[in-house]
Order: structure tokens, then C-alpha cells, then sequence
């Protein structure tokens, strides 16, 4: 691995991490800031593009316009889709674990679509981040409660708990609908990219410009919660006195940049399964940092549907079935020289031949 891959990999955790903390700051703050969020970020990443990849408006294209329309549509969708789903009640732990499960789209996308066929073990795999969510979902449902006072009293209460709850429905069908057009966007890109070649900075760069447009019509929301935001507690940060929620809605947008082009930069230095194993650990060290930090309720039953969405994205990786090969080859160059290892291969050989029959690494 070299010096910039290395790098990557540290910006990732470091970049990708803070980002998530600095999301739930705002979300904290101010629930329905997630769309003001969003159009931040867009603007932010836009700008930057414009003078980088742009060239001041003088770079020319590499895909076409038409083709970007529809790309833009997916991305702008699901970004939105999942930011707003903070305002339903949703927290940041189950909001983190659906995120994961985007491989489980990705398949059902594929098969739909693609007409791909799949390993038994992949089946298995997604079989897992199904339950998983499922479970943390049906375990989550019990702590909904919307950031109110608790009304004295105990009828009303009762009935407000009940439309908490109902806006929280919402919120998972929103992350649901996001998941898959994330899925179906991942299918297009794919496409475009096949046909005239990977840009993925250029790809980045209109994906966060063009759809700038898109939030016109939500103008007065986002009015609205920058003035939340200028009302906040005033923070010194170096001598300089700033609304709280500003100071964090400004982290937030710095640190999603570098997120990005560091997930982006390790996408050319380093193979898919790099990427893909860097992306799922950072992803559960902010869901440990979530929970501990900022003392999201999270019960025995969150912890298993927690691991089986984690195990079973490595497993549809193959993380786990590389492992298991590199030990098993280990294995197979002692047997001669141990009696021990020679008992373990022959009892493991059919074990590993039925699990992994269709794995490539065990044909």
C-alpha cells in the first residue's frame, strides 16, 4: 500500500467519522435542518468543482448533458430523501444502519434489472442485512418520541405518542425509498461509466451543481432554519463569537467534503474490496461513537441486528471469504508436517466445498 492510499484510508475515518458527529450536532439541534444541511453540502462541493474540475466554466464535458439529467435526479433524490428523514423521528443509529444495507438494494436492483445471477452465500449475505435492519427497526420502534416536552396529561400523551409514531412509519418508508433509488442510481452510473469511460470527479462535480435548482421551491424552508440556526447559543472559537448550529452546519459541510474526496481518492489507489472494507468499519465506528458519545438508546436487540447487517456485508464482499481461504491454504502447506492440521483439512474439506461451491476461490 502506498504513502496516498495510506492516506486515504486515514482521511476516510477521520473525514467520514467527523462528519457523521457533526450531522448528529445538527440534527440535535435543530431536527428539520437536515434539507439546510443537504443544500449546504451541494453548494459547497459545487463551488469547489466549478474552480477545480470546472475550470471557471471552461472544462468541456466528458459525459453528456442529457445523461447527467437522469444521474442527477437519483443523487439529488436520495440525499435529500435521506437528510430529511431526521425531521420523522428517525435517530442517527438507525439512520446509519439502513445506510448500510444499500448492498441488499444494490442485489434486489440487480436482479430486477440486470437479470444478474447471484451465489447462494450472497443470498445468505443479504438474507442477513434484511434481518438485521428488520430487527433494529422493530427494536427502535419502541423508543420513538419526537423532541417535545411530555404533556401532563396521561390521554393526551398517549395519542401524541401515537402520532410520534406514525411520523416515525414515515421516516423508514422515506429511508427505504432512498435506499433504493441510491441502488438504482449505483446501476445508471455503472452504465454511463461503461459507456464513456469513469470521471468520477467530473461525475461529482455535476451531480452537486445541477440539481442546485432543485431547491427552489423549498426556499422558505431553508430560510426558516438558517434563522434557527443565527438564533442559537452564541461559541467562541477563536475569539471570534458564532452561533452554535452555524459552527457545526460549517463542520459539517468541511468535513462531507473531505469525506468524499477522500473516499474518491481511495477509490483509485486501492481495489474494491479495500474500499469496501474501509467504508464498512468507518461506518461502524460512527455507529460505536453514536451510541456511546451521545447516548442514542440501543438495546441487546439493536446489537444483533447490528452484527448481522456487518457480517453479512462482509461476507457479500468475500472480506470473510478471503480470510477463511488465506487460512485455509496455510492449512493445506502444514498438513504434511502436522498430524493434527491433516485431521482438521480432511473434516474441513467438505465443509469449506459445500459452503463455498460456487466461491471462486473453492472451484
Amino acid at each position: 500500500m502506498n504513502v496516498i492510499a495510506a492516506l486515504a484510508i486515514c482521511m476516510v475515518f477521520v473525514g467520514c467519522c467527523s462528519n457523521v458527529i457533526f450531522l448528529e450536532l445538527v440534527v440535535k439541534e435543530d431536527p428539520g435542518a437536515g434539507n439546510l444541511a443537504t443544500f449546504l453540502q451541494f453548494v459547497f462541493i459545487a463551488v469547489i468543482g466549478f474552480c477545480t474540475v470546472g475550470k471557471m466554466g471552461t472544462a468541456k464535458r466528458n459525459i453528456p448533458f442529457k445523461q447527467y439529467l437522469m444521474l442527477v435526479g437519483f443523487f439529488w433524490t436520495s440525499s435529500v430523501a435521506n437528510n430529511y428523514a431526521f425531521d420523522f423521528n428517525i435517530s442517527m443509529p438507525l439512520h446509519m444502519i439502513f445506510r448500510a444495507g444499500s448492498l441488499m438494494a444494490n442485489m434486489a436492483m440487480g436482479v430486477w434489472i440486470l437479470k444478474k445471477r447471484y451465489p447462494p452465500l450472497k443470498y445468505l449475505a443479504v438474507f442477513m442485512i434484511s434481518a438485521g435492519i428488520a430487527i433494529c427497526t422493530i427494536q427502535s420502534s419502541g423508543d420513538v418520541k419526537a423532541p417535545r416536552e411530555t404533556h401532563e396529561d396521561a390521554a393526551e400523551e398517549e395519542r401524541l405518542q401515537f402520532i410520534d409514531w406514525l411520523w416515525w412509519c414515515l421516516g423508514i418508508a422515506i429511508l427505504t425509498f432512498a435506499l433504493f433509488v441510491s441502488a438504482r442510481m449505483g446501476i445508471f452510473q455503472e452504465s454511463l461509466y461503461a459507456k464513456y469511460g469513469k470521471h468520477p470527479w467530473e461525475a461529482l462535480y455535476y451531480t452537486h451543481l445541477m440539481p442546485l435548482v432543485f431547491w427552489l421551491p423549498t426556499a422558505q424552508n431553508i430560510v426558516g432554519h438558517v434563522k434557527i440556526a443565527t438564533e442559537t447559543p452564541m461559541l467562541e472559537v477563536f475569539g471570534v463569537s458564532i452561533p452554535r448550529q452555524v459552527l457545526w452546519l460549517t463542520l459539517y459541510v468541511i468535513t462531507q467534503g473531505l469525506c468524499i474526496s477522500a473516499v474518491y481518492v481511495l477509490t483509485t489507489e486501492c481495489a474494491s474490496l479495500t474500499v469496501t472494507l474501509t467504508v464498512t468499519l468507518r461506518k461502524f465506528v460512527s455507529l460505536l461513537f453514536s451510541i456511546m458519545y451521545f447516548r442514542n438508546p440501543f438495546t441487546l436487540g439493536h446489537w444483533i441486528g447490528t452484527l448481522l447487517v456487518f457480517i453479512g456485508t462482509l461476507i457479500f464482499t468475500e472480506i470473510l471469504q478471503n480470510q477463511l481461504h488465506y487460512s485455509y491454504q496455510l492449512l493445506l502447506k502444514r498438513r504434511s508436517n502436522n498430524k493434527a492440521s491433516r485431521i482438521v483439512c480432511h473434516r474441513c474439506d467438505r465443509l469449506i466445498y459445500y459452503l463455498f461451491y460456487t466461491n471462486k476461490y473453492f472451484k
